[in-house]
Order: structure tokens, then C-alpha cells, then sequence
């Protein structure tokens, strides 16, 4: 394993997290158990595969000298020449590289039976991760009935995105429909010299670079002039953290997306828009003209390329249409909407902004992180994102997974974050929430229960 500088937007990540308001995201597994030790024998077994997985070695190192050419040569072209042009010397940036000292048990942890996994879960996505080791841990939950137990992983944003955190998550973990694990194939090896023949394309898409930040940041500019958003998803950070979890069946999301059309992404989202609203106005706020505007994650990595590590995220920005009353007419503002976004594509408009990171210098990122944290709650108000997880099952040590929620990083300024993930024919709600500015994440958790019957009751023939 050799060292490489962190990507524009992992370095991002990195420098927007201070000690009360961490930038990891995690993903919460449910799994059935066949004795009270399960959880402790599935602990051991982590460890003992942890070891064997270079990405889970790999720690961060900021960098304050300069960096020479013969190990930006070894990131191949793209990178190499990207980190180069901008981020000359990576003053200022950070580097990801094998920790010397890595020690499997210094991440996997076992802890005391739980009556609650998303109670224990909230207390443990409020602690930041250590920053001098390899920045991701497993929390191993034998569950008081013992017939469960729950692993919480949790991965710092610049170590991994969704994707490339279900890739590392699932190589220590089995598919269930195999009886042993398979051997993961080698990294086939990267370029050490640029082909000079793709140097005028380059050009080319550095000049077609600066035109969509251009348009990207005027775009943001405007976003932020119009708001109307609501109090309750906005609150000074408190570094505490509540989650909590709703199950539904994709069976149910496809019947009402069949009677209305659209996608099963826009299902989704119109339960985000009338969960809010039920819960909204079970708060007693007024939902009438609320449209808080959501940032709809999109992944820019294709599925073949999801090893190599670094960030590759762009996004849609929506109004979710909070204050509209009827629940299909809210599915239609969802669909219209994200027609919209996908006809203009993920590399333009005010959802696009991460793709600024890449014009941003490393000290730049150093400097501007704690500003930048600031101004998220001025260009978003709630984070909806859909995490991919495998179409087969998994288990671990002969246990299977039975349920998995995955939960997005809170942005600064923010009171709730929303992510999805499709799991072996049923769909997983994972909510994040300021314990303290969102005491009652349950009773949204069962709005969103309650807005998928009322769609299929609407849809019923």
C-alpha cells in the first residue's frame, strides 16, 4: 500500500469536522442471532478480517511540506495530474496512507447488552472519530433478547462515501447464498507515467471546468435568495445525536409508482415530503408555503469503479413540497421536479456545488473548512440521500443480516438527515437527528410509516 493525497472533496470533509460536530456516516445492521454470544464470537470474527482489508489500514496525515513529483506520478494520470495543477504542492492537504501501528481491536468493540439499538447507536454517531488512526470503527451490540445482536459501522467522509463504504463493510462480511468467502481479486496496478495523448482532452475539460463552476456558483446564489424552509430543521449544533429507523416494503412503493408513474426514488422521497408535513404540523408549525429544500445526493462513480477511494458526489437541490395537502399531488411535484434535475444532470445547478472542491486549492480547504461548514444550512435545509447496498443477502459468522439503516452526517446548522437503502425486498429509513433540537425523531419515524398507507390507500383501486 503506498500514499496518496486526499481528493478535493475528501479533503473537505476532512477539514469541515471540528470535535462537536463530526463528519462520519454510518449504517446500523441488524442481525439475527443463534445464542447470547453471537455478538461476541461476530466481534472477534471482525477484528480478525479488519486486519486483512488494506482500506480499513489506511489513516490520514495532514500535509504541511511540499510533496515532490515521484509520488504524485504513482496516483495515475487523472489524479496525478489534477493534484498537480490543483493542489501544486499539497500544502495544506492531507494524505491517506497505511497506519504502521494499525490494530483491528483499536475499532471493533464490544459492548454491553442493549435493549435499544437505535438508543445506543445515537450515543455512539455523536463520538467523533479519532483522528490519528485510520478513521473508522465497528460497535458490536448484543442485543437483552438473545436472538439479535447490531453492528454500527461508522466511516469518516473523507475515508469513504456510501459506495465505497458498503464495499469495505462488505469484505468483512459474507454473502449469504455462498458457503465461503470468496477470494477478492488484486488491484490491477495503476500507470506510473501520463499518456501524453490525452493531455488536449485535459485542457479542454479544465477550461469546460471553470465554466460549470461558474454556473454551479451563481446558481447557489440564487438558491439562497428565496427560502422557505421551517425553525424545525434548522438548530444551533449541540454535538448530540438520536437515530432512529422505519422498515417498509418495496412491494407497497412499487404498487403506488405503478398507479402513478415516476420512479421508486420519487415514491420515496414524496414519504420524506408528507412525513415532514404530518410531523410538522403535529408540532403545531404551519406547513402552508413550506417547501424546505432537500439535497439529493448523486453518485458520479460508476459501479466498476467503485475501489478507489475518494469522493465522487454530486447532487440535486429540490423544494420538497411540504405544503401541499394532497399526498398525490405531492408525488407529482416530486416527479417534476426530479425530471428536472436529471434533465439538466448532476454537473450543473446549485446541487452540483461539491464539484467546487476540485477548484478549491489545499490550503484553501484548510482555511475555508469551518466557513464552509457554517454555510450549509444556506444552501440546503435536510440531506435526503439513497445508499446502494448488494442485491444478494449477508451475514456474518453464520448469522444473517436482517435489517440495515444507513445514517448520513448532519450538516452543521442542521437538525435531521434522511438516508435510504433497499435491503432483500424492503426499504430502510435511517434518521439522524440534534437529540436535543429533535427530541421526538420517533413520531416522524411514524409518519413515515403512516405516509406510505396513505398512498396506498389513494392509490387503491
Amino acid at each position: 500500500m503506498t500514499s496518496d493525497l486526499l481528493a478535493p472533496l475528501d479533503l473537505a470533509f476532512w477539514n469541515i469536522e471540528s470535535a462537536d460536530h463530526p463528519m462520519h456516516l454510518g449504517a446500523l445492521g441488524v442481525f439475527s442471532a443463534h445464542s447470547p454470544t453471537a455478538g461476541a464470537h461476530a466481534a472477534d470474527l471482525l477484528a480478525a478480517r479488519a486486519a486483512a482489508v488494506p482500506g480499513l489500514r489506511m489513516r490520514i496525515r495532514d500535509v504541511w511540506r511540499p510533496l515532490g513529483l515521484r509520488q504524485s506520478l504513482g496516483q495515475g494520470l487523472r489524479q496525478s495530474l489534477t493534484h498537480q495543477l490543483r493542489q501544486p504542492f499539497g500544502f495544506g492537504g492531507a494524505t491517506r496512507e497505511p497506519d504502521p501501528c494499525f490494530d483491528p481491536l483499536n475499532h471493533v468493540r464490544l459492548h454491553a447488552p442493549v435493549t435499544d439499538f437505535h438508543a445506543a447507536s445515537g450515543r455512539l454517531m455523536q463520538r467523533p472519530l479519532e483522528r490519528n488512526r485510520p478513521p473508522w470503527e465497528a460497535h458490536v451490540l448484543p442485543g437483552a433478547d438473545g436472538v439479535s445482536f447490531a453492528v454500527l459501522f461508522k466511516f469518516h467522509h473523507a475515508l469513504a462515501d456510501g459506495l465505497r463504504a458498503l464495499t469495505l463493510a462488505a469484505a468483512i462480511l459474507d454473502p449469504m447464498d455462498l458457503p465461503e468467502r470468496r477470494p477478492r481479486p488484486a488491484e490491477p496496478p495503476r500507470g506510473l507515467l501520463p499518456d501524453v495523448r490525452r493531455l488536449p482532452g485535459l485542457v479542454r475539460g479544465a477550461v469546460s471546468d471553470v465554466g460549470r463552476a461558474l454556473d454551479i456558483g451563481a446558481c447557489v446564489a440564487r438558491s439562497t435568495l428565496v427560502t422557505r424552509s421551517t425553525p424545525a430543521l434548522t438548530a444551533e449544533p449541540t454535538g448530540t445525536r438520536r437515530t432512529a429507523g422505519v422498515v417498509i416494503d418495496i412491494d407497497d412503493v412499487h404498487l403506488v409508482r405503478k398507479k402513478v408513474g415516476g420512479t421508486v426514488n420519487d415514491v420515496l422521497i414524496a414519504v420524506v415530503a408528507g412525513a415532514l408535513r404530518s410531523w410538522l404540523d403535529e408540532r403545531g408549525e404551519r406547513c402552508d408555503g413550506v417547501a424546505p429544500r432537500a439535497l439529493i445526493p448523486v453518485s458520479r462513480r460508476r459501479p466498476r469503479t467503485a475501489h478507489p477511494q475518494g469522493n465522487r458526489l454530486s447532487g440535486y437541490l429540490m423544494e420538497l413540497p411540504v405544503g401541499v395537502p394532497d399526498p398525490l399531488r405531492r408525488l407529482a411535484a416530486v416527479r417534476t421536479a426530479m425530471d428536472r434535475n436529471k434533465d439538466a444532470g448532476p454537473n450543473r445547478g446549485a446541487g452540483a456545488v461539491a464539484l467546487l472542491a476540485d477548484h478549491v486549492p489545499a490550503l484553501g480547504h484548510r482555511l475555508g473548512g469551518p466557513l464552509v461548514g457554517q454555510a450549509a444550512r444556506l444552501w440546503f435545509d435536510i440531506l435526503v440521500t439513497s445508499v446502494p447496498l448488494p442485491g444478494f443477502g449477508l451475514r456474518l459468522g453464520g448469522h444473517p443480516l436482517t435489517e440495515v439503516y444507513p445514517f448520513a452526517p448532519l450538516a452543521r446548522g442542521q437538525s435531521l438527515a434522511i438516508a435510504i437503502s433497499t435491503y432483500r425486498g424492503q426499504v430502510h429509513y435511517g434518521l439522524v437527528a440534534d437529540a436535543k433540537a429533535v427530541p421526538d425523531l420517533n413520531r416522524l419515524a411514524r409518519a413515515l410509516t403512516e405516509e406510505v398507507e396513505t398512498l396506498i390507500t389513494v392509490c387503491a383501486p
